[in-house]
């Protein structure tokens, strides 16, 4: 680790890499997200040697942002793992304290309810409101819908859900049709969607992953398929071709 902290604090002298110097906390944020979801995609192969790599990415992003925090005087890396180590032990008051945790359920439970005291969240509405905004739409919706059905606001059945996803698409369909807003009609769509699949026991957010992959390998198909570009043929044509790859791929 000391290595690590070595390099980068070179790489950020004034005779170091010229691009490293040249980063802000905001130049490379997006660097964080990419590198953490290339950790997910590493996980969901299985590859222990992608996984180790990906992993030394995300740790080498959390240290370029202790670095750029310590010169501007803020903290240190240090700082960072000394705050991680009090909050495991404060929010696990089941292994450090005398709070008992039979399960995994009662574990999280003390988890969450050390996070509310931890955070100064006096009301549900305050735990909604502290989910990420900068989280993927779908996950943002799935987590706030999650921590509302905790507080008791939630159906207890799927039938009602998944009949508030139909009458979402019906206000949709009005608002295309000049009767209301369609961004936000939209919005209400998806999320009623997510609270359909929560229902179901889906994750959102991959069974949005898994369509894209499916619409992927069918339009390969349909464009394979095709006799000249897809641009020059009709609708029909269209329809008769997706048709076709959808029938050979259930094959």
């Amino acid at each position: 680790m000391q290595d690590l902290l070595q390099i980068m604090q070179c790489l950020r002298a004034p005779d170091g890499c010229p691009w490293d110097r040249a980063q802000t906390p905001q130049s490379i944020r997006r660097n964080m997200l990419e590198e953490a979801y290339e950790v997910v995609e590493a996980l969901d192969e299985d590859s222990p040697a992608h996984l180790k790599e990906e992993l030394g990415d995300v740790l080498l992003q959390v240290v370029f942002h202790a670095r750029m925090a310590e010169e501007a005087g803020r903290f240190t890396f240090d700082d960072v793992v000394d705050g991680i180590c009090q909050k495991l032990i404060f929010r696990h008051p089941h292994v450090f304290g005398s709070v008992e945790a039979r399960d995994p359920e009662g574990a999280l439970a003390s988890w969450e309810a050390q996070k509310r005291e931890e955070k100064g969240q006096r009301t549900a509405a305050d735990t909604l409101d502290a989910v990420a905004r900068s989280l993927p739409a779908l996950m943002r919706a799935e987590k706030i819908q999650s921590k509302a059905a905790k507080a008791g606001f939630d159906w207890r059945e799927p039938g009602p859900a998944l009949e508030k996803l139909t009458e979402e698409v019906a206000e949709l369909n009005a608002a295309a049709a000049g009767q209301g807003d369609p961004a936000e009609e939209l919005g209400d769509v998806l999320f009623a969607a997510v609270k359909a699949g929560r229902f179901l026991g889906l994750d959102s957010e991959e069974a949005l992953h898994r369509c894209c992959e499916k619409f992927i390998r069918r339009f390969r198909t349909v464009e394979q398929r095709a006799d000249r570009p897809l641009s020059e043929l009709n609708t029909a044509d269209l329809e008769r071709l997706w048709r076709e790859a959808k029938q050979e791929q259930i094959l």
